[in-house]
């Protein structure tokens, strides 16, 4: 191989939502809906928690944030994608490519956090409710979303810096809607080994404590609601985690199925189809999943509208 061909490259392509012009198409207006319904979904939600002076509580101020991410989250993807899909151009440089995939990294890390503040919030109140009010304070709160912030920007940092230090100079076409870790690496022009391990292992890392401290809230919320005599007190106290449960197992599932796989079994369709699950589905679901199983948030969402 001469060294004329090892150009870097400064423009990638993106293949978009998929590779036949005909479903191109029809995906983008399917997008367009679910797009539209996330955004007035979850601005609905921010907007109940902030107008309704019943939903100043720590569990609505956390749903409120993660409200605000998932918009984030799903603004950094589809619109892109679906410009690119209209207008028949998938270009994307490589500066813009890296801020995509710090951006979404960076949201989708603090929805994690987030989700983990949101356990441990549920578990004081359930475990030990009379300490809740102090155990959780507004300060507490703003600190537990400040650092939920600032730990996904520096995790998001990590991954793109561990993602773009890579050499860039053959194929770059992007088989993926979106800049993403592993259909960005799958072009890397050298060994991705090293630079994949390192990822896993810190992601690996951070994960797995997010997951271990949500199942040990969990764990304990199990063991206080077993003790409860009445069946009512049951129902009540279980019916507050119900939604935040749904939440757990939907970005759990979708998030591993994504990426617990090395790049060298990455299959472009399949990651796809994850890819749409969770950086599609999720945002959008759980605002009906939080307003839907809640009635506090249904009285709310009627007021409002």
């Amino acid at each position: 191989q001469n060294m004329t061909n090892l150009t870097a490259v400064s423009v990638f392509i993106l293949q978009g939502f998929s590779a036949i012009p005909e479903l191109q198409l029809l995906s983008t207006a399917a997008f367009l809906l679910i797009y539209i319904a996330a955004v007035l979904g979850n601005i609905s939600i921010v907007a109940a928690v902030t107008l309704d002076a019943s939903l100043h509580t720590p569990m609505y101020f956390f749903l409120k944030n993660l409200s605000l991410v998932d918009i984030c989250s799903i603004s950094t993807t589809l619109p892109r994608a679906m410009m690119a899909a209209t207008v028949g151009s998938g270009e994307i440089s490589l500066p813009a490519c890296a801020s995509q995939l710090f951006a979404f990294v960076c949201f989708g890390s603090v929805e994690c956090f987030l989700i983990t503040s949101m356990a441990y919030d549920r578990c004081l109140a359930i475990y030990r409710p009379l300490l809740y009010r102090a155990a959780m304070s507004p300060q507490t709160c703003v600190s537990l979303v400040v650092v939920a912030c600032s730990s996904g920007l520096v995790y998001s940092a990590f991954h793109t810096a561990n993602t773009f230090s890579l050499p860039f100079c053959g194929p770059n076409v992007i088989d993926h809607f979106f800049c993403d870790i592993p259909p960005v690496m799958h072009l890397a022009c050298a060994s991705t080994d090293a630079h994949e391990a390192t990822g896993f292992a810190v992601s690996g890392c951070v994960i797995m404590s997010c997951f271990t401290l949500t199942i040990l809230s969990y764990i304990c919320i199990l063991a206080t609601v077993v003790q409860i005599r009445s069946a009512a007190g049951r129902g009540k106290a279980f019916s507050t985690c119900s939604s935040h449960l749904a939440t757990v197992l939907l970005f759990y599932g979708t998030g591993s199925s994504a990426y617990m796989q090395p790049t060298t079994h990455y299959s472009p369709l399949q990651g796809r189809l994850a890819a749409v699950f969770y950086s599609v589905l999720t945002p959008s679901l759980n605002p009906l999943i939080y307003s839907l199983r809640n009635k506090d948030m249904k009285k709310a969402l009627q007021k409002l509208y």
